[in-house]
């Protein structure tokens, strides 16, 4: 993990950090965190899901948003900046004015994982942690490498932890109408 700075940030001065470039940091233990580009395949992947987040969206009338801008905290000195995350119109009123980073849990975040371990370690370990401690309900974990879609599900205190491939039809709490294969989501 490379860190930009030699002194922790606190949320605050994480919120305020400009150096100049266009370079997007997560802050992880008070430390800045440049987020690599995102492969071709990542991006598509991630387009695909938006256009069919939208979709759904708009077909169930919901007063939700699918973003990819938007950062979530999930500890005192944590941010992460998922690929899409599906947030209410109230949550993204709250950041009209300010950093693009919601305070209370999505209804939905998607991660698409990148080849490396310490980026698969990452995906599968840490933020998965972190979004359960605060309660997202439920968080997409797309492994093009793997071709593999796990879909978690909050139940309790807990994630109950589905995987899909090939043809299975992902079945989502959030879009319970949506109808999307796991190769339909991976197809490159």
């Amino acid at each position: 993990m490379t860190f930009v700075l030699d002194r922790e940030l606190t949320f605050e001065e994480y919120l305020a950090y400009d150096d100049g470039t266009d370079t997007r940091y997560e802050l992880v233990d008070g430390r800045l965190v440049p987020m690599n580009p995102p492969r071709g395949r990542h991006g598509k992947v991630t387009k695909r899901l938006l256009v069919k987040f939208d979709q759904a969206i708009e077909q169930q009338g919901a007063l939700w948003s699918c973003r990819w801008d938007v950062g979530v905290r999930t500890q005192k000195k944590v941010v992460r900046i998922p690929d899409l995350v599906i947030i209410t119109h109230e949550q993204e009123d709250a950041i009209d004015d300010i950093s693009a980073v919601v305070e209370t849990p999505p209804l939905l975040i998607v991660e698409v994982v990148s080849p490396g371990a310490e980026n698969q370690e990452r995906d599968y370990q840490d933020k998965r942690k972190e979004y359960l401690a605060i309660s997202v309900t439920e968080y997409w974990l797309v492994d093009p490498g793997e071709q593999k879609v796990i879909v978690h599900l909050l139940q309790g205190q807990r994630y109950q932890a589905t995987k899909y491939v090939g043809s299975s039809t992902i079945i989502s709490v959030a879009f319970p109408a949506l109808v999307l294969t796991a190769e339909q989501v991976l197809q490159g």
